[in-house]
């Protein structure tokens, strides 16, 4: 599965998406970051081909193609990289914040490394975030239980054949449309939200009869040991 945030290098937004227990993060949002280019695009564009001309590596092995939030907040394929591809792309762009990013980059890394082998630091982590952030306490111990609810069954799925992002989607919007009668998409229209999470914008009813809804829909696909995304679907 993949988890998509946003990091921040001297203010300027970086998307970023777990994959197989490592962050990607977007080539044009980095661009941007480091040159200020009106057209991130088309620099990565040409940069390709000129890197690709002097001999040098081939940008789009070291690439994957992945879901990141557009800015009209629906899902669309980017250009991502990895720690290791970023470092390797920027060596190819003359800017004088790239030593600094450098570093912002290895930090960032090192952190998921951290929290790999460290799940609790994730979790004081995110639980310092919400409350530097003003949410109450009460509040915050429901959105923690409600992740740790989250992650039991995206696991859950994974292992009985979710495989795609979309797959994840379309079983998140039928647990929406039974307990809410209305998508994540729809919901976040309501609430006039584009790239922040819903989920952080919900109250405490709201959070508790999420953690309810997943909850049961874990216990039932035990129950009923669900495989394929279909029969998870139903």
């Amino acid at each position: 599965m993949e988890t998509t945030k946003i990091a921040l290098f001297k203010g300027k937004k970086i998307r970023k998406t777990l994959f197989q227990n490592e962050w990607w993060f977007s080539v044009t949002d980095v661009i941007f970051a480091l040159t200020d280019s009106t057209d991130p695009r088309d620099y990565w564009y040409r940069m390709k081909i000129r890197v690709k001309e002097e001999g040098g590596f081939e940008p789009s092995t070291i690439c994957r193609q992945l879901k990141l939030e557009a800015s009209d907040g629906k899902m669309r394929e980017t250009d991502c990289a990895d720690t290791e591809g970023l470092f390797r792309i920027i060596q190819s762009i003359p800017s004088p914040k790239a030593e600094p990013f450098k570093r912002w980059l290895a930090k960032v890394g090192y952190e998921r490394v951290q929290e790999i082998e460290n799940p609790e630091l994730a979790t004081k982590r995110t639980r310092l975030l919400y409350k530097l952030k003003g949410y109450p306490d009460d509040w915050i111990e429901k959105r923690m239980r409600g992740i740790a609810i989250r992650e039991e069954l995206t696991d859950e799925w994974q292992k009985r054949g979710a495989k795609e992002q979309k797959d994840y989607e379309i079983l998140t919007a039928e647990i929406s449309k039974a307990t809410f009668g209305i998508t994540p998409s729809e919901y976040k229209k309501i609430k006039g939200l584009r790239r922040e999470n819903l989920r952080d914008h919900m109250d405490d009813f709201e959070l508790i009869f999420t953690m309810l809804g997943e909850r049961s829909t874990t216990k039932i696909h035990r129950n009923e040991d669900s495989r394929g995304v279909q029969k998870l679907k139903d």
